[in-house]
């Protein structure tokens, strides 16, 4: 009995669409992660992209669940001296939706230059519209 290893050029990639319409962050972000790496398929290998490509469209309307909103906060450094930059959930959400749904999803892939290549396969857009559409997405529904 001989393991079986998913190959780069062996691997069929889809499209899914997520609408993030009144879903919590950090349930949407695993299901995303989940998709990216392709451990919903049975090819999964740790160490090959087997993922698909996940679009997501209406980030600004994602949920924080709590106090998140006002006590969350987004640090970002210039690598300059005193460069350290803080941003609360709700100033990020209302000025850059896409990026608490990137960051979110980013930071449950692996960290390394894998990881760095499957966060490329995640398109957010903030409205309901995307230019995808010749991908033909199929709708994944996320409770």
């Amino acid at each position: 009995m001989k393991t079986q290893f998913a190959k780069k050029n062996e691997v069929e990639r889809k499209w899914y669409v997520v609408d993030a319409s009144d879903l919590v962050l950090g349930r949407l972000a695993t299901r995303i992660a989940t998709y990216l790496r392709g451990k919903h398929k049975a090819i999964f290998t740790p160490h090959v992209d087997t993922g698909d490509f996940v679009v997501v469209v209406n980030a600004e309307k994602v949920r924080l669940t709590g106090r998140k909103l006002d006590q969350k906060v987004y640090y970002r450094h210039s690598n300059y001296p005193g460069g350290l930059r803080a941003e609360t959930a709700k100033s990020l959400l209302s000025r850059r939706p896409e990026q608490v749904l990137v960051n979110a999803v980013h930071g449950m892939l692996p960290k390394n230059r894998l990881g760095r290549q499957m966060i490329k396969k995640l398109k957010v857009y903030s409205g309901p519209e995307h230019p995808h559409a010749a991908q033909q997405p199929e709708t994944l529904s996320i409770q």
